[in-house]
């Protein structure tokens, strides 16, 4: 069998996007790819509009794997300056790596992004999984150790990835998010049945408090979204952004990117105030998940935030088949709203021996305690255990 080639990159431009989708969604070809931020129109968008690349602290250094001129594996990899945009939080570890004199930065940080959506980050065709995971991350951890680098970080991969990656050597690391999961509900008020009385009670009143204000509250998608509606959730993106991070990640030039290649893949919900967008959230569209990204107003309503968030991303997801909704990264209020805790894996490599060790034994404890609060909160969720523990279906 021939060796495996592997090639690093410097833009996703100089990749074509056919060998990329190839990799990243052969499930294209007939439909809606399952992960929309690994296709290669998303990742270029990114590139494209100043994002990442320059000084944003994200330099991009794809890696293509090779066997006789043919495409097998693919991994969207970075060079990071800094640990922002990842959400999953390393810190810590910067901090106590650079106090006992190390280096941190710059590491390589396999992810999408400003994306905690959990994806596949090895891209290999379907009978490569096993030669390919392992070509990129020997190749990866040879860039490591040629240039100097303290630390590889392959984060939001699948549970499949997870254990491939810990086979061979990596550590793994277990997080957790709130995600809705469709148990073929027929509508949102099916939903609801299967709440305790309270959650439900509590969740009606919400949607008629944001309802009872007198906007006008749009689901949009494809051509129905217009250049003018991006004005708008740009300025609702700066607000939450400089609130929450400091620094808005995505650059105006990013959300025209997406409008050029992806607005089929975009579901942007917003409210107006007449002919005024005063609100709105973004979603993206996998084949299976709806994946809310980002949220903003310049406006205050009560309960708007939950309406446009939660309750009409569920409402979509219901009516065209969509197994799950992403929320993004942690929150608990999304518990009461009828989203459970999931697991979230990741895999690390860490190049100091000694400093690896100290980090796997945290790793060690952090996982057992995940593990423990994902029981627990399941079994304290908002859905009713037996139809006798609550007998008011209003």
């Amino acid at each position: 069998m021939a060796e495996i080639e592997i090639t690093l990159h410097s833009s996703f431009a100089d990749i074509s996007a056919q060998d990329w989708d190839s990799l990243a969604c052969p499930e294209a070809a007939d439909g809606r790819p399952v992960d929309p931020f690994t296709t290669h129109r998303f990742l270029l968008a990114l590139e494209r509009s100043g994002s990442i690349g320059g000084r944003s602290g994200w330099q991009t250094r794809p890696m293509v794997a090779h066997r006789a001129g043919v495409a097998i594996a693919a991994m969207p990899m970075f060079a990071k300056s800094h640990s922002q945009g990842e959400y999953i939080f390393d810190h810590n570890w910067a901090q106590a790596f650079e106090n006992a004199g190390g280096r941190y930065y710059p590491k390589l940080q396999v992810a999408v992004p400003f994306t905690p959506a959990t994806g596949r980050r090895f891209l290999t065709l379907p009978d490569e999984e096993a030669e390919g995971t392992a070509a990129l991350i020997a190749g990866a951890t040879q860039v490591a150790n040629q240039h100097g680098l303290s630390s590889l970080h392959i984060t939001f991969c699948t549970e499949d990835e997870a254990a491939r990656g810990a086979a061979l050597g990596l550590m793994q690391r277990i997080t957790q998010q709130y995600h809705w999961h469709n148990d073929g509900y027929t509508d949102f008020d099916a939903f609801l049945a299967q709440l305790s009385s309270r959650k439900r009670k509590a969740i009606r009143k919400e949607r008629q408090t944001a309802n009872s204000a007198g906007l006008d509250i749009r689901s949009l998608t494809g051509d129905a979204i217009e250049p003018t509606h991006w004005d708008a959730f740009w300025q609702f993106y700066q607000d939450t952004g400089a609130r929450k991070w400091g620094t808005p990640y995505l650059t105006r030039a990013a959300f025209d990117e997406f409008h050029a290649t992806m607005r089929d893949d975009i579901l942007l919900v917003l409210a107006f105030d007449g002919d005024r967008a005063v609100a709105g959230a973004l979603n993206f569209i996998g084949r299976d998940t709806l994946y809310g990204r980002y949220w903003g107003c310049t406006e205050d309503y009560p309960c708007l935030h939950f309406e446009l968030c939660y309750y009409r991303a569920i409402d979509w997801a219901i009516a065209h088949g969509l197994q799950r909704v992403e929320a993004g990264a942690q929150g608990d209020h999304k518990l009461a709203r009828g989203y459970l805790p999931v697991p979230v894996y990741s895999l690390h490599w860490i190049a100091n021996d000694g400093f690896a060790s100290a980090v796997a034994d945290y790793l060690d404890a952090e996982r057992n305690a995940v593990t423990e609060d994902i029981e627990v909160t399941t079994a304290f969720g908002p859905f009713r255990r037996i139809a006798s523990d609550d007998p008011d279906q209003t």
